[in-house]
């Protein structure tokens, strides 16, 4: 696993440059239901977070504890999200940019600049980005941003399982998995499954009647 410090002694070489720097990254990109989550970090230049690391690489307990340092020691921080409507309205990929521009936007502190995981830019963002391939691997802040957006998404699904158990949530996430597929064709969709995602599950379903 990469050591954290090589994550911000990078963020340290671009703050050289630009005084106040954001990470943004976005959670949910993947899954069938439930909302596409996004968040936006802005540290100190002191500050370490020992873990810090790509959120797919680090264990879901490890990922809580370090929601809340992050959280604890960030200079500020906000956790933003498009809605199932929004994504089978206008597509995940501008849905998931929708979300990194309102957290972004939802920062108490204007940053000099936005290092955006991937490479794509959302449109209209307040301030000057900069996109960042496998950021979550390179940058403090932009890993950090996808710890708090994973672990806020995933808390968010294991409350939709409380409201629909029948779909396990709790265990999927929403993700495209055996399990999923067999509570959809047990249960149907419900009304937080995306649509524009289940085309082609349904048109199979239909086709099978």
């Amino acid at each position: 696993m990469t050591d954290s410090r090589i994550l911000f002694e990078y963020d340290n070489k671009i703050r050289s440059g630009e005084k106040i720097i954001c990470g943004v990254d976005e959670a949910g990109r993947g899954p069938l239901a439930g909302d596409v989550y996004a968040s936006a970090v802005i540290f100190r230049e002191d500050v370490f977070i020992d873990g810090i690391n790509d959120s797919k690489k680090i264990s879901g307990k490890k990922r809580e504890k370090l929601f809340d340092e992050i959280i604890q020691k960030s200079l500020t921080y906000c956790i933003a999200v498009a809605s199932v409507s929004e994504i089978d309205s206008i597509n995940i990929l501008q849905a998931s940019m929708l979300a990194m521009k309102r957290a972004v936007e939802g920062l108490s502190v204007v940053p000099d600049i936005v290092l955006v995981d991937g490479n794509k830019i959302p449109p209209d963002m307040p301030c000057r980005c900069e996109c960042i391939v496998k950021g979550d691997t390179k940058s403090a802040s932009i890993a950090s941003a996808s710890i708090l957006a994973k672990v806020a998404r995933d808390r968010y699904m294991k409350e939709l399982s409380e409201k629909y158990p029948q779909y396990m949530f709790e265990r999927h996430k929403g993700y495209p998995t055996k399990l999923h597929y067999e509570m959809l064709e047990k249960y149907g969709a419900s009304d937080v499954h995306r649509k524009s995602f289940l085309k082609k599950f349904n048109a199979k379903h239909h086709d099978q009647k």
